[in-house]
């Protein structure tokens, strides 16, 4: 008799876990019980660890942020004109883009708008490229070659 009951009660806990279970998996249990397996976690843009070496690996030229794995720069890079190296502007990784951080010209110190880029040489190698930094679209206006 002991056992029968034994087993009754496990039957009964094991239907409500399972119950729990698959209205958890589905619907949203406000005040629940958290299930981190099966939920989406939002992924939070994460501040940039701190400044960067201007001129660094993985640094933003234009705000000097220090980029994480696969953090971009957005930039644009023209056709060669018949030498090694190819034109490139540069506008600015995400956190200087969306002004979170002050965007600056490294070669003559202006503060940059939204318009405004930098203008860079890019030398092409087989291993690694190399960007050269001219300077910004503002210092460059002087029509000077570059």
């Amino acid at each position: 008799m002991m056992a029968k009951l034994v087993q009754i009660l496990f039957f009964v806990f094991t239907g409500i876990a399972l119950l729990w279970f698959g209205y958890a998996l589905f619907f949203a249990i406000p005040g629940g019980l958290p299930l981190p397996v099966f939920r989406h976690k939002r992924h939070k843009r994460r501040k940039p660890r701190s400044e960067g070496i201007p001129g660094g690996p993985r640094t933003c030229p234009v705000c000097s942020a220090l980029l994480e794995k696969g953090e971009r720069v957005k930039s644009a890079v023209f056709p060669a004109m018949g030498g090694a190296e190819r034109l490139m502007h540069i506008a600015g990784c995400v956190y200087c883009l969306e002004r979170e951080r002050r965007r600056s010209c490294p070669v003559c110190g202006a503060v940059l708008d939204s318009g405004d880029f930098l203008v860079a040489r890019l030398y092409e190698k087989p291993v690694r490229s190399h960007v050269h930094v001219l300077g910004c679209s503002r210092c460059k206006k002087s029509g000077k070659k570059y």
